[in-house]
């Protein structure tokens, strides 16, 4: 890739406003880059991801007070793997270089990084061998997450050890006098104890940034942002009824007042009594809701069809359908605002660089609602003032905005609804199974006291059917799986350890008052190597 070339790619990502007090994140293809913005913004300090490929020039043009260099799958002696501009280890800045990061810097820096012959992923104890300013106040052995292949052998001058474990000798390296550290685990991670302090000694202590990122500060921001995209128009919003759209439409709604036209699609897909409960409470704080019953087309569209992907592009395209019909009638309209976040845009897309090409590589996971689906023809201008907003932000907003309590801790619903839930072909008839069954699974967490303790919980009908017994009679019926994580952010996640009476009680309830079932199931698989969603 030339220097024009990277310059290009790096200002397709730049951020509308500079980094003046902030931490800019270099990615260099890791799944856990978004996270480290995550961590970095819980210490109060603003962040964001940019493209590894950034020149020097567009960086000092953002004016961060720190950079961190993200992990990668590559290997730093590549001949195509991704490099960092050297004219940024120029700059003056504190770096912090994270397992591909870390290689990198040493590599760059006159250090040797080599292929371990033991490699090392998951748990290790890392002992400190000198605190410094990294380490300061932690333990003098910290569990850490690690997941590497390469190793530093040889470090470049002016650096020193300052963690070991049994498998990596060169498990955490600094440059005091310059600012430059490395780290081969991954502090981002909830594995790693104490790799908050870690984020927080750099971002704080050594960089210097003022904790002032804050969500009454964003409201006001956002306000600002929102005004001066639109002007006098008018905007859509789709709303859902989740906490995302639903905090969108507070935000909005205080920014442009009756500018902002609020429009729910009955799809057909919701969660039992969800669409009735929406239009009533959105009333009751004069946020008036255009309602649309379009049930019968959606589920007409997606006849036959089980491929997941393709559900979410039909939906996704019949939604925005709809609305263009809609908002013909209602208009003009100019906007579509919606409530996309981080993780929407990180699993829909993401790129890593081929080590015998050069060239870039898409990853995909899975498409989603909100960025998926959208026809290119599209007639509204997007508003999204939470694309860079984890969903845990997103609650700490509504808070600041006085969403209802009862809509803040509403746990994440996908844009699809019970229609991804629905494994395989969609019906009317599988969607009322899977509605019953569902609530049933609600209804019991919450009389247990636990809704506010799992990030989601909900079921997922099977298109497999099993045998049983019921009244002494055989039985051949559809089966339920149960799914409920524990999570901080949705970016990882962990099953959670459900008391087993409340399981019981869920199974028996479920086997007894949903005709059709015969067989419950509790998906025990964390995120990763699974995602949250089955589709």
């Amino acid at each position: 890739m030339t220097s024009t070339q990277a310059s290009n790619k790096a200002q397709e990502r730049l951020p509308d406003n500079c980094l003046t007090n902030s931490i800019a994140i270099l990615d260099f293809g890791s799944q856990y880059s978004q996270l480290i913005a995550r961590r970095v913004r819980e210490t109060k300090t603003y962040s964001e991801v940019l493209p590894f490929s950034i020149s020097c020039e567009d960086l000092k043009r953002l004016n961060p007070r720190g950079i961190i260099l993200s992990g990668g799958p590559n290997s730093c002696y590549d001949q195509y793997a991704p490099k960092l501009d050297p004219e940024i280890w120029k700059m003056g800045l504190p770096i912090l270089g994270v397992c591909y990061g870390m290689q990198l810097m040493a590599h760059d820096l006159g250090g040797t990084v080599e292929s371990g012959d033991l490699r090392e992923y998951g748990r290790a104890l890392l002992t400190v061998v000198r605190h410094g300013k990294l380490f300061d106040g932690m333990d003098p052995t910290i569990e850490s997450w690690m997941s590497h292949g390469d190793s530093v052998t040889e470090l470049p001058k002016g650096f020193e050890i300052i963690g070991s474990t049994m498998s990596t000798p060169v498990a955490a390296i600094s440059d005091e006098e310059r600012g430059y550290y490395g780290v081969q685990f991954h502090p981002e991670v909830v594995h790693t104890r104490g790799g908050q302090r870690v984020l927080e000694n750099f971002v704080v202590n050594i960089c210097g940034c003022p904790q002032t990122w804050t969500m009454d500060r964003f409201v006001d921001e956002a306000i600002g942002k929102v005004r001066a995209q639109v002007g006098d128009k008018r905007i859509l919003l789709a709303l859902s009824g989740g906490v995302d759209s639903s905090t969108l439409a507070f935000l909005l709604h205080k920014a442009i007042g009756d500018k902002l036209t609020c429009m729910f699609i009955d799809q057909g897909f919701m969660r039992k009594n969800e669409p009735e409960w929406l239009v009533k409470k959105f009333a009751e704080f004069k946020i008036p809701v255009h309602f649309v019953k379009a049930r019968s087309r959606f589920i007409e569209k997606l006849a036959g069809v089980t491929d997941p992907e393709d559900k979410r592009k039909i939906i996704g395209k019949e939604f925005i359908e709809v609305f263009d019909e809609e908002s013909q009638r209602l208009g003009p309209f100019d906007y579509l605002a919606q409530g996309t976040l981080y993780p929407d845009v990180i699993e829909s897309s993401g790129t890593r660089i081929d080590p015998k090409t050069g060239e870039r590589i898409a990853v995909k996971i899975k498409s989603h609602h909100n960025v998926g689906g959208l026809p290119k023809n599209l007639q509204f201008k997007l508003v999204e003032p939470f694309a860079k907003l984890f969903k845990d932000e997103v609650r700490l907003l509504a808070r600041e905005l006085d969403v209802p309590d009862g809509i803040v801790v509403r746990h994440p619903f996908p844009g699809p609804g019970l229609a991804i839930r629905v494994v395989g072909e969609v019906t009317k008839d599988r969607l009322k199974t899977l509605r019953e069954a569902d609530w049933i699974i609600r209804e019991e967490v919450k009389a247990h006291g636990l809704y506010r303790q799992v990030w989601q919980m909900f079921g997922i009908l099977l298109p497999t059917k099993s045998v049983g017994v019921m009244g002494d009679q055989r039985t051949y019926m559809n089966q339920i799986v149960i799914r409920a994580v524990t999570s901080e952010d949705g970016m990882t996640a962990d099953w959670a350890r459900l008391p087993y009476d409340l399981l019981e009680t869920i199974s028996r309830r479920i086997v007894n008052e949903v005709p059709g079932i015969n067989r419950v199931m509790y998906d025990i698989t964390s995120k990763p190597p699974a995602t949250i969603e089955w589709e």
